[in-house]
């Protein structure tokens, strides 16, 4: 998917703050291995061909011949080959998830980055390419609807589980979507699988929304931290603070983000980002003025609008007097 943010809340919150990754599960593929030819197979035989029963050859002992034409019916297997109805209903919502969403006409996969796209091709081309369009239709509704979206990336799973782009992907949507345990397995998994380093944010931030900022406050603490760019630096610490935060460390939160560089002169998102939790960390605080200065410093920077900060300075205004 193309690059795209919800705005910042309340860093004080059980609720993720933000996506803090910055690539959405958008431009990934996903998949799972069976390949769509996969549907008319499940639904071939529903039950092994008996042919011809053991007695159905056999003479009787006046050795005349077979005492019917027809075979003869084993007890109990009259209706043996139906599923059980628990059974029935657990394949169908399977093949529900396996189906998935209805693709959008003009999406053909081609929308994906070339580096997605080549871990695709270990995949028949027909599965490929199915992958590839459920992977691009979910980039494309990630930020207008991320439950489709999140489907889309099931579909996509259910057809190449041991891709580790497909497991980004899935990860990436259901956080999108709110789903955060399910997130946080589907990163786990991609971590597993590529020894990626980049998920720890969006997963440090699905351990806030599941109540444990410990847990968050360990990955924030990962030694790779170091290692990342600006912008994954940033989200990270602003999900650091929010875990202080959520511990009733306010304080600990504030110091946090000092340590950032809350004095860039990038205008870039993830600037705009850590400015907005700073202000709203001092507001938290009963730092009211200082509070107001930073949403100012803020907005200064936001020309996309990714925060309310014009809004949370004009009610600090009315409130100061």
């Amino acid at each position: 998917m193309a690059e795209q943010r919800r705005n910042p809340r309340s860093q004080g919150g059980g609720k993720p703050a933000g996506r803090p990754s910055g690539k959405p599960a958008g431009k990934r593929p996903t998949g799972t291995g069976r390949p769509s030819s996969a549907k008319s197979a499940e639904r071939g035989q529903r039950w092994s061909p008996e042919g011809r029963s053991e007695g159905a050859e056999r003479k009787d002992r006046r050795g005349s011949s077979p005492r019917s034409s027809k075979p003869a019916e084993r007890p109990g297997r009259k209706n043996d080959w139906k599923r059980p109805a628990d059974k029935q209903a657990a394949r169908t919502a399977e093949q529900a998830v396996y189906d998935g969403p209805d693709l959008p006409e003009g999406i053909t996969g081609r929308e994906l980055d070339r580096s997605v796209t080549a871990q695709l091709k270990g995949l028949p081309e027909k599965l490929a390419a199915r992958v590839a369009r459920h992977l691009a239709a979910a980039g494309a509704l990630v930020d207008d609807d991320p439950e489709t979206a999140y489907q889309h990336t099931l579909a996509a799973r259910a057809r190449a589980p041991r891709l580790a782009v497909v497991r980004e992907a899935t990860g990436e949507a259901a956080y999108a979507a709110g789903h955060y345990a399910e997130a946080l397995a589907e990163l786990r998994a991609a971590k597993r699988m590529n020894g990626a380093t980049a998920y720890l944010p969006i997963m440090a931030d699905c351990h806030r929304a599941l109540g444990r900022p410990q847990e968050a406050l360990k990955l924030a603490k990962s030694p790779s931290v170091a290692n990342f760019a600006a912008e994954a630096k940033a989200e990270m610490t602003i999900v650091g603070a929010g875990a202080r935060r959520d511990l009733g460390q306010v304080d600990a939160a504030l110091r946090t983000l000092e340590l950032a560089p809350l004095a860039s002169k990038s205008r870039a998102p993830w600037v705009v980002r850590l400015r907005y939790a700073y202000a709203d960390a001092l507001e938290a605080a009963g730092r009211d003025q200082d509070a107001l200065a930073w949403f100012h410093r803020t907005h200064a920077i936001d020309s996309e609008e990714l925060t309310d900060a014009d809004a949370r300075a004009e009610a600090l205004e009315r409130k100061l007097g």
